[in-house]
């Protein structure tokens, strides 16, 4: 009677026990659920605190440009002369040898970018498509320096050779050089963006007598048309975003004009050149850095909204 009155009080003891230690956890479990969002929150938060960052300096160091420099004069200036006795600042030969050599970039990749996502998509084999896409994508693996230097070594001599008058450094030669840099880009996006199309549209469109390339250019590109728009917004963003392949191929000269065949200068290449060293900090040059700057974030984020409100307004549900 008196053990089994004894092994009672033990299974007691340890019932107390376990519900102690189950309490124990509990209560840990409720802390970690309750700090969980807090660390995801403010893991989430440093990409956007970075972004304020960015822009609140940007702006900052611009104001105090235009205090400088009208705001006016900035943009509407065709006259670039950071260094002279009666400088001018004038953004307009940047701007328009940034667009230039984007726009250059954009007749190489995406007639390519495109005709390459058609044949992954549409043509080539499962086996065919796992061994030139990985190979497709190399090009995005490589230095954006070797590619300047790629540009400038090979590219432009060979372009001097069919056309003499071109110079030595010149917009041509970056702009199809970044083109075939951002082929990758354009090829993989539109591939995935066709191969998500149901086949059930390409089975019916053939079986109502069209042929494969029919096919592909009346049902699959309409129906895949945001994610190739995208593509070629976010192409465009890389090639006005790019930096050292135009520093290093199309040479420092500013000038404001349409001649593919002269040298000329884009945003960032100033902003590379301006941030050597040579403008000494609060100085009218050393200001104009941030007020270029700026202008490139906006002229990127024009784009990437623009992406955005492309795909958003034409995406198909399947």
């Amino acid at each position: 009677m008196a053990a089994s009155s004894e092994l009672h009080k033990k299974n007691a003891v340890n019932v107390r026990e376990m519900i102690a230690e189950k309490k124990k956890k509990k209560n840990y479990s409720n802390l970690m659920e309750k700090m969980v969002p807090a660390i995801l929150i403010m893991i989430a938060s440093v990409s956007i605190l970075t972004t304020i960052g960015i822009i609140y300096t940007l702006l900052a160091e611009s104001v105090e440009f235009f205090k400088m420099v009208p705001i006016w004069e900035f943009f509407t200036g065709t006259v670039l002369r950071p260094l002279s006795q009666n400088p001018e600042f004038g953004v307009l030969p940047l701007i328009t040898g940034t667009v230039i050599s984007s726009v250059i970039a954009m007749f190489v990749a995406g007639p390519i970018g495109l005709m390459s996502a058609i044949y992954l998509s549409e043509y080539a084999s499962e086996k065919v498509r796992r061994t030139i896409k990985p190979l497709l994508e190399i090009l995005a693996g490589i230095p954006t320096i070797v590619y300047g230097f790629f540009a400038f070594t090979f590219v432009t001599p060979i372009i001097r050779t069919i056309f003499p008058a071109v110079e030595a450094t010149n917009i041509l030669s970056p702009g199809l050089v970044m083109g075939v840099m951002i082929i990758p880009m354009i090829a993989s996006l539109s591939e995935d963006a066709m191969t998500a199309v149901p086949n059930s549209m390409r089975e019916g469109a053939l079986a109502l007598g069209a042929t494969k390339l029919e096919t592909t250019l009346r049902v699959v590109i309409p129906a895949a048309l945001s994610g190739i728009i995208s593509s070629f917004v976010l192409g465009i963003s890389r090639a006005i975003g790019e930096t050292m392949i135009v520093t290093i191929a199309s040479g420092s000269s500013k000038n404001f004009t349409f001649d593919i065949t002269q040298s000329m200068q884009t945003m960032t290449a100033y902003i590379v050149e301006v941030s050597g060293g040579d403008a000494p900090a609060g100085s009218t040059i050393y200001y104009s850095l941030y007020a270029v700057a700026l202008t490139l974030f906006v002229f990127t984020l024009l784009m990437n909204l623009l992406a955005r409100y492309i795909s958003r307004k034409f995406r198909e549900e399947y």
